[in-house]
This record gives structure tokens, C-alpha cells and sequence, in this order.
């Protein structure tokens, strides 16, 4: 079975994306927002647990999901292609 790489990689943005977000404002209900800026907000630039902040983390997870869901489907197709059992 062969995974489509534009939904697979698109799923995996969106879900990425919102799981920012919905972190993020979690932190935000139980701690309030600080404003401070965590070890994701090193890699992800301008991210910090803020309204601003979970935002632009829900932006730098669909990004970051789309390159990493194309790449994981692409190379999954790559392998079963060469190593996946063969129905003759």
C-alpha cells in the first residue's frame, strides 16, 4: 500500500500546527502566558506561551509538518517499493 504524499504530509501539518496551538493554550489556562521563551521557541522562531506565541506555532507546525509528513510518506513509499512484500 502506497500513502498519498500531498494528504499524508497535510494531515500531518494540520495536526502538528494544532497541537501547538491547543499546548499552548493549556500552558496558558493553568499557568497564564509568561511570555518566556522555551527550548521549541529556540527552533521555532518568534513561538513563546502567549496568545501571539500559539499562533505563530500553530504556523511553524503546519510548515514543519508538511516537509516532515512529505518526507516520512515519500520514504515509506521509497522502502515498500523496494523491500515490501510482492503479490505475484
Amino acid at each position: 500500500m502506497k500513502l498519498d504524499i500531498r494528504s499524508f504530509a497535510l494531515t500531518v501539518g494540520i495536526v502538528w500546527g494544532l497541537l501547538f496551538l491547543f499546548i499552548t493554550w493549556w500552558i496558558i489556562l493553568l499557568d497564564g502566558a509568561s511570555g518566556d521563551v522555551t527550548f521549541i521557541g529556540m527552533v521555532y522562531r518568534g513561538y513563546n506561551i502567549s496568545i501571539g506565541g500559539s499562533f505563530i506555532g500553530l504556523v511553524w507546525g503546519i510548515c514543519d509538518g508538511l516537509i516532515g509528513g512529505a518526507l516520512f510518506a515519500w520514504l515509506y513509499n521509497y522502502f515498500q517499493g523496494k523491500f515490501g512484500a510482492r503479490t505475484e
